[in-house]
């Protein structure tokens, strides 16, 4: 018995010095062609929230939709002005809002969904956009792209469907094309119809997506965002005049003065900021103004505020991914480096497959000259999305800089 144990003692000794020697195997650099690279920022995430109606574990996965077929196509194109789609963007939520309308399901969130699962339709990972799969229906990970439908709006319907499953108990009012939806029924017996609440599918539908929900509706609210005409400004100007002014008003009217700045009134910017001010001036933890306040600086090039007001948010809600990101960006342009990586990472933490914030701690690695480091983020970066334009270029930009071996 001694023996053996010796033997698979000595055993894990050699696979963990092989193991460790693995690990150790630096990438050789050309340190002319290091001195002249440089990586390319991600953007920061500058758009602007709609004061939520209600918490996000009340909003239901059955009703109507609360933002138009217009808003949404507009939604879409200003995220993603070349969407990967097998049909324009006006069919795509024409097919959202006929398929889950007949199954009582809000349209506009179940978009969001797709938004989310796909990345604004831009792809990137397992699926592929001619597969028609817009929620990731059998991608389950390790490269399996999962299922693949003939049509737009058959995948549409798979969609609406496998929701259904999770939803209700009765049979979709269409014939059955999502291939997980049986599998659902007669084997997860502790979700089939359970879920009522869009937060119900938070480690259910994505694992571990423990924000799952909560992440769809911050995207659902965006798309809500007021327009920039005058006809939004006198009515809101209007709601603020004749009733007893709110918070929810002022960050109403400040995001139609966004829009407008948008829209290239930069003098705008600073009405909604003042807005968002006056907002929290009425309620003090509001978020949703202290987002909009936040970016709305940071637009204006006041980063050193903007940084205050996330800390505040932080403060309220340490699970918005959106914060950290936006201040991590801001501290990367301070080369506030290992601060900066720490909120890519607290992002991580909270959305794991987000790849712009690995991205971005590939700059703060190379920007540290801890090119390895840099390297191994990009490919991370690279494994959640390679369609990220970004992404791609700062890989071959790392990529170029390694010596090649002499044949």
């Amino acid at each position: 018995m001694k023996k053996n144990l010796t033997i698979i003692l000595i055993l894990m000794i050699i696979f963990s010095l092989v193991t460790t020697s693995e690990a150790a195997k630096k990438i050789k650099f050309d340190k002319k062609k290091l001195a002249a690279a440089q990586l390319v920022d991600a953007t920061p995430k500058l758009n602007p929230m709609v004061t939520a109606k209600e918490p996000p574990e009340f909003v239901t996965i059955f009703g109507e939709a609360e933002a138009t077929q217009g808003q949404m196509i507009h939604f879409i194109e200003k995220r993603n002005k070349k969407p990967l789609l097998n049909c324009t963007v006006k069919q795509i939520v024409q097919i959202y809002y006929e398929e889950a309308d007949r199954e009582g399901i809000r349209p506009d969130v179940a978009i969001c969904q797709a938004l989310k699962e796909t990345g604004f339709f831009g792809y990137g990972g397992d699926v592929s956009p001619n597969q028609n799969n817009y929620c990731g229906l059998g991608a389950t990970g390790n490269h399996e792209p999962g299922a693949k439908f003939d049509s737009p709006q058959t995948g549409v319907r798979a969609h609406i469907q496998h929701l259904l499953a999770y939803t209700s108990t009765r049979p979709p009012k269409t014939p059955i094309v999502d291939p997980r939806y049986v599998l659902v029924r007669d084997n997860r017996k502790d979700v089939f119809g359970k879920a009522t609440h869009w937060t119900d599918l938070n480690g259910v539908w994505a694992v571990p997506g423990k924000y799952y929900g909560q992440e769809i509706l911050q995207i659902w609210q965006q798309a809500q965002m007021p327009d920039a005409s005058n006809e939004s400004l006198m009515a809101a100007n209007r709601n603020i005049k004749l009733n007893a002014p709110t918070a929810e008003m002022f960050v109403y009217r400040g995001l139609v003065y966004f829009a407008r700045g948008e829209n290239g009134f930069e003098n705008d910017y600073y009405n909604a900021m003042e807005d968002f001010e006056s907002a929290l001036m009425l309620d003090k933890n509001s978020v949703e103004a202290l987002y909009n306040l936040a970016i709305t600086k940071e637009i204006l090039n006041k980063n050193v505020e903007a940084i205050k007001i996330y800390d505040r948010l932080l403060e309220i809600n340490d699970k918005f991914e959106l914060a950290f990101y936006n201040r991590g960006y801001l501290k990367l342009l301070k080369n506030d480096y290992e601060n900066a990586i720490d909120d890519f990472k607290k992002l991580l933490e909270i959305e794991a497959v987000t790849a712009d914030a690995w991205n971005e701690i590939a700059v703060a690695h190379f920007k540290q000259k801890m090119y390895q480091e840099a390297y191994e983020d990009i490919q991370k970066a690279y494994e959640i999305n390679d369609r990220n334009e970004t992404v791609l270029k700062n890989k071959e930009i790392i990529e170029n800089c390694i010596k090649k071996k002499k044949k």
